[in-house]
């Protein structure tokens, strides 16, 4: 059993049981995008937790071996063409730079980590249109010296 099977159970678990990620986040005391990237195999999770996202799709006990297995961070490298995914990639490529020049002036030559980082997705509701609120929250990594 692979990652991608097992995130292949866990969707149609999903599915099947009517969840949504901000209630299986809950049920397993995580937070959604965690719980989410976990699941999709692009995270591990510590034993108490696999367990408890195998006992809750009802999955095959060899599972949760798979689940706590530390994954390959690498996806398809082509330009992605999912709308949704697109617009972060799109938004990362125009602002990209801005973004990187502004950590360096605010806090020197470093970068933010992704490993010790929390993200945020909220929904803020507006007249004009809901919008989706994105925090990245990443502690800052400082380039040394030797």
């Amino acid at each position: 059993m692979k990652k991608a099977d097992v995130k292949e159970l866990i969707l149609e678990a999903k599915k099947a049981k009517g969840l949504g990620w901000e209630e299986i986040a809950s049920k397993i005391g995580m937070s959604p995008v965690w719980t989410t990237s976990v699941c999709f195999g692009m995270n591990s999770a510590p034993k108490d937790k696999a367990d408890m996202l195998v006992a809750l799709f009802d999955l095959p006990p060899e599972a949760s071996a798979v689940i706590q297995e530390c994954p390959m961070k690498i996806w398809d490298q082509a330009v992605p063409t999912d709308p949704a995914i697109y617009r972060l990639y799109e938004i990362v490529g125009v602002y990209g730079e801005t973004i990187k020049e502004i950590i360096h002036e605010k806090f020197g030559d470093g970068i933010m980590s992704a490993i010790d980082y929390e993200m945020y997705i909220e929904r803020k509701e507006d007249p004009k249109g809901d919008r989706v609120v994105i925090t990245l929250d990443g502690k800052f990594l400082k380039y040394r010296a030797w």
